[in-house]
């Protein structure tokens, strides 16, 4: 089962969610072409050509793409694509300077509310670096867990919805 991405907004308490677009595509090549905001994304910048092809919608319904706001602001990009029935994974990146401050816990539990209520999906997963601790940090206060270890990445699950809740991330509420 698929949304309708191009007319939803996904909303969280920071942040909204919505579908990137071909009109997104100067920003996220630009971002994508930047080693920093590359660095947990596959490492190697990526040419405008490849952002166009993968993070433009153009892979919609197998990979739906966001653009996270804070507020009105863009500070990162998101996925999801289906695994099977009832589940699959999601994956996330934030501009360097949007990180720390809640933001992409933000996000994660916005989107895993969204499959969860809206799709239907029983089962959501990330796939962090292993050495990537900031992430894997921001993907707990989500509510996700360790389920295993494969290769470099770990493999985490998303927890029950009720099992966490925005006032446990760090930096909640802004300003504190």
């Amino acid at each position: 089962m698929h949304s309708t991405p191009e007319n939803s907004v996904i909303e969280g308490n920071l942040t909204c969610l919505i579908p990137a677009t071909e009109a997104h595509l100067p920003l996220l090549a630009a971002w994508f072409a930047d080693p920093e905001f590359v660095r947990n994304w596959g490492g190697q910048p990526l040419t405008r050509e490849e952002v166009a092809a993968k993070y433009t919608g153009r892979r919609r319904p197998d990979v739906e793409s966001f653009l996270i706001l804070a507020r009105t602001i863009p500070v990162g990009y998101a996925q999801y694509a289906p695994a099977g029935p009832g589940q699959g994974g999601i994956d996330m990146v934030l501009l360097p300077q949007a990180q720390g401050k809640g933001l992409g816990p933000d996000a994660a539990r916005a989107l895993v509310r969204h499959l969860h209520t809206v799709l239907g999906w029983t089962q959501v997963t990330v796939d962090p670096e292993a050495s990537n601790t900031r992430a894997i940090r921001a993907w707990a206060k989500a509510g996700f867990r360790t389920v295993s270890r494969q290769g470099g990445h770990l493999l985490m699950e998303s927890l029950p919805a009720h099992s966490i809740s925005p006032a446990d991330d760090e930096g909640f509420p802004p300003g504190a």
